[in-house]
């Protein structure tokens, strides 16, 4: 009977996106990078709030807008506190949502390197022969899908593409073309592993 090992990946974006802006130092377009400050501007009861990001090549600022003649009433005490302290949580989320900063920017450079939790869901890797995968995502990458689940589970592409091929690998709801995409929040894959080599290995890659 088979027995099938379930996981949940969480994938979190290792570099933040950087936007290319025209420099005026440097006379052309680099890449900024977030110096995780905010500047907090008060007149009156209105507030302007900017995250401050640095030219890699020369350290010139560049500011992007996250608050604009907001009612200091309108805003979360917390929220407030947090941005006017320079909270790391807050300057990664607003750095990391790639959406906004392009719609600011225009053209955004989003690194693939991102970091894994792997979290146990059921099962046990010694005695599977079927892998189920639940990812989720925070924040978004461009790092393929291919390339995440070959990496991570120690086997090539062309194996993976082989195991699609054969019908051992399933994508929800992308299908086989998910694996050339990045990877999105909510995928769940599935991989039927009875009777392949190095079985073991990689479903305990999957959970590690």
């Amino acid at each position: 009977m088979s027995s099938t090992l379930r996981v949940r990946w969480t994938i979190a974006p290792a570099i933040a996106p950087r936007p290319f802006i025209n420099c005026n130092r440097c006379g052309g377009f680099r890449s900024y990078k977030c110096s995780e400050k905010f500047r907090v501007n008060a007149n009156g009861k209105r507030i302007d709030v900017w995250l401050i990001y640095r030219c890699v090549s020369c350290d010139n600022s560049w500011n992007f807008t996250i608050l604009e003649r907001q009612n200091r009433h309108d805003i979360e005490p917390a929220l407030l506190t947090a941005l006017e302290s320079n909270d790391p949580a807050i300057a990664r989320r607003f750095a990391f949502d790639a959406a906004a900063l392009r719609s600011r920017a225009g053209r955004v450079e989003e690194s693939p390197d991102a970091t894994v939790r792997k979290e146990l869901l059921e099962g046990e890797p010694g005695r599977a022969d079927a892998l189920a995968l639940d990812l989720r995502l925070k924040g978004t990458t461009p790092l393929r899908l291919g390339r995440l689940l070959a990496g991570e589970l120690g086997i090539s592409r062309s194996r993976l593409q082989a195991l699609d091929h054969r019908r051992r690998l399933s994508i929800e709801p992308d299908g086989a073309k998910g694996l050339r995409k990045p990877v999105r929040d909510g995928l769940a894959v599935r991989i039927d592993l009875a009777g392949e080599a190095e079985c073991r290995a990689i479903l305990s890659a999957a959970c590690r």
